[in-house]
């Protein structure tokens, strides 16, 4: 552990990095891959948001924004220290990526440069030489990935640029090489630094510093900055960049050297200005959502909330939201909030600091920072109040969620949610594949605190809402316990959720109705919870939809609707598993009928924590059945004992983890493991498994233990 002291406003900075991250992708998303002269014609100077322009949703899966937070997570799983190592960070590839189907340009071998790289970390070359020169050549190695991917890095090691410099040359070993670790290496350095001060100049000097003097990186950055200071319009330097380090003039499909001139060129011509530097290499083309990510965390952490609230209101339609696509599927639903006191708990305890008490409680929604909403927007449509809105105010005593509404009479209603799931709108992204699984079930608690400004006019009645997955995969809307609030007056609202027919949760949130002829106002939410554990029941939906079979994270070759049984997972080779449930899950029961088609070895798994970290009972072709530990590559069998079976014949499995204990129950057959080791899982999902066959059942239960 380090012992540098942190920047008193570290939290705050961290989250105005998530957030510059998140606009600059979703900024240059849309016209990704366009160069200059197509920009200008077509959209000119890019000042704001063009999304709506070019028909797509503003928040998507984008590898930029998935690939960049979930591998941070290595120092979660492999010890929060500053000598943590590209293999240990390539493990955490291959238990968070799902082939073809997460974060990543499944390209192909030697096309993509990370499908390369997982490719071999697959088949047993470990990082660093999975992502070397060595192995893959320089084309291949040194495309644009490992600086696109290495901002949390940055975020964790606040004023510590050498740290930082070193986590992000481990973490971009694991796919890439040359130039592009350099890129990688000086961004991650700069952003650090950035924590501490505010001279652009000096930033880039940290990160010269920190990669070799006769690298082209380097010398790029040298000439970059002697256009700076002959023109004044960056324009005649991005022409410069064009005609010197231009794409033509470099191997493969997105090589890191272009884009890292445009990102150098925008800070230089505006070093204190958010949205000049957005405008400035987003406008100027090549990989823009890369780029403008970039871009954006670097000045997110240098300026703060205010540097990007000067401008535009960007923050408004992003509404803190982003989407993480991997096998942790319980962590792909999340937001700028949830992450940024993730990663400064992670610097808290690089830095040897206390850690962060959990805000109101450890509340899931507390909106303690400033702006933030986590996710809620006013809903819109038919008998919704239009002048409503929300936005973050200051109470005494900290922040709370204002939904703010006008001319709410009868028959009408005011309503703001936050996605739980995911949102219908994934079908039109055309990006990447969303493996997500809901982040709260029947069976659970919401909580709420709820207080009525005391100048409001008119009573109103507040009632939770939810949308939820029903025929035809459309949302329909379930209003739950409501209580009346009168000017100045507070409430509690809670709500045990119930069944919903196998379909999953989309949003929660709250609506507002006036008891009177007429409300106007704001209702302040201070924090929203869900707790407990789930009792919940899935299985196939009675109304045809597809939506609840996309509330597992595919990790098998095949997961088939069209078969009579709800679930059914064949695997090609080696292990296929599905999975269900978040890391807020810890003690629990879960019970399936199951049924093995083929297979070496087959079962129920709890505790999933990705594709290689869980708990399974397993029926081996050998006639056994065991409680395994699979911690990555390592399998530990912590129980074992004869049990005949047979294939296709039905057998109901029950597991149970009870703190230490895991416990396996097969008709009569009971089996118990304890595992109080270091490599113990305190929580995780459940997960239905086969290695190189088929398994399926009807109904999945998961339950509160006793």
């Amino acid at each position: 552990m380090t012992t540098a002291p942190l920047p008193n406003d570290y939290l705050e900075r961290v989250y105005a990095g998530v957030l510059g991250k998140l606009i600059g992708v979703y900024l240059g998303r849309p016209f990704e891959g366009w160069t200059y002269q197509k920009i200008m014609s077509e959209l000119g100077e890019v000042d704001y948001y063009v999304h709506d322009k070019l028909g797509v949703p503003l928040v998507v899966t984008d590898d930029d924004v998935a690939g960049t937070f979930p591998f941070v997570r290595a120092l979660e799983d492999y010890g929060i220290s500053a000598d943590l190592t590209a293999e240990d960070i390539g493990k955490a590839w291959l238990n968070y990526l799902v082939e073809q189907r997460t974060v990543l340009w499944w390209g192909g071998n030697g096309n993509s440069t990370e499908h390369t790289a997982w490719l071999n970390l697959k088949r047993g070359v470990p990082a660093p030489a999975s992502g070397s020169i060595a192995t893959n050549g320089a084309t291949v190695a040194e495309q644009i990935g490992a600086q696109i991917f290495i901002d949390g890095w940055a975020l964790v090691a606040p004023g510590q640029p050498k740290l930082a410099a070193k986590l992000a040359e481990q973490a971009g070993k694991v796919s890439h090489d040359g130039e592009s670790v350099h890129a990688a290496v000086l961004w991650a350095a700069m952003e650090a630094e950035a924590f501490v001060s505010g001279d652009i100049d000096h930033l880039i000097d940290t990160g010269l510093a920190a990669i070799p003097k006769d690298s082209l990186i380097a010398r790029l950055i040298a000439d970059i900055r002697a256009w700076h200071k002959e023109f004044p319009d960056w324009r005649d330097t991005r022409q410069k960049i064009e005609d010197h380090y231009g794409y033509d003039k470099y191997p493969g499909n997105c090589h890191v050297v272009p884009n890292h001139a445009l990102m150098i060129m925008a800070i230089l011509y505006a070093p204190d200005d958010f949205q000049r530097a957005q405008m400035i290499v987003n406008t100027s083309g090549w990989d823009t959502d890369c780029n403008a990510g970039n871009v954006g965390c670097l000045l997110g952490i240098k300026l703060g909330l205010e540097g990007i609230d000067a401008g535009p209101d960007f923050r408004g339609p992003v509404a803190d939201r982003l989407l993480i696509s991997s096998a942790d599927g319980g962590n792909a639903i999340n937001d700028a909030v949830r992450t940024a006191y993730r990663l400064a708990g992670l610097g808290h305890s690089l830095a040897g600091a206390a850690p962060i008490a959990p805000p109101k409680n450890g509340a899931q929604f507390h909106f303690s920072l400033p702006g933030s909403v986590q996710g809620f927007r006013a809903e819109r449509g038919h008998g919704l109040a239009e002048r409503s809105h929300v936005e973050n105010r200051e109470v005494p005593g900290g922040r709370a969620l204002a939904l703010v509404y006008s001319g709410v009479g009868p028959g009408q209603s005011a309503a703001a949610l936050t996605p739980t799931f995911t949102p219908p709108e994934v079908v039109d992204m055309r990006t990447y594949e969303l493996m997500a699984t809901p982040i709260v079930y029947p069976g659970q608690r919401l909580s709420a605190a709820l207080s009525a400004e005391r100048g409001n006019q008119g009573a109103v009645e507040v009632a939770y809402r939810l949308k939820v997955y029903g025929a035809e995969d459309k949302l329909r809307t379930v209003d739950g316990p409501l209580v009346v609030l009168e000017p100045g007056k507070d409430a509690v609202l809670e709500w045990t959720l119930p069944d919903f027919g196998g379909q999953p949760i989309a949003e929660m949130g709250f609506v507002i109705r006036a008891k009177g002829v007429r409300a106007d106002g704001a209702v302040l939410v201070d924090h929203l919870r869900y707790e407990g554990t789930p009792d919940l029941h899935l299985r196939r939906p009675a109304e045809p939809s597809d939506f609840w079979r996309m509330a597992w994270v595919n990790g098998a070759s095949f997961f088939s609707k069209r078969f009579p049984q709800s679930f059914r997972l064949s695997q090609d080779r080696g292990e296929g598993i599905i999975i269900h449930g978040t890391r807020e899950w810890r003690d629990y029961r879960v019970a399936a009928d199951t049924m093995i088609h083929l297979g070496n070895e087959a079962g129920v798994a709890v505790r999933v924590q990705g594709l290689r970290r869980y708990y399974a009972a397993l029926l081996s072709r050998d006639g056994r059945l065991a409680i395994v530990r699979q911690r990555d590559e390592e399998r530990t069998v912590l129980a074992e004992t004869r049990f005949d079976w047979q294939f296709e014949t039905p057998y109901d499995v029950a597991v149970e983890a009870d703190g230490p204990v895991i416990r396996a129950r097969i008709g009569g057959t009971v089996l118990t493991a304890e595992d109080t080791s270091a490599e113990a899982f305190r929580d995780g999902g459940i997960g239905l498994l086969v290695h190189e066959g088929a398994l399926s059942s009807n109904a999945v239960r998961v339950s509160p233990l006793g």
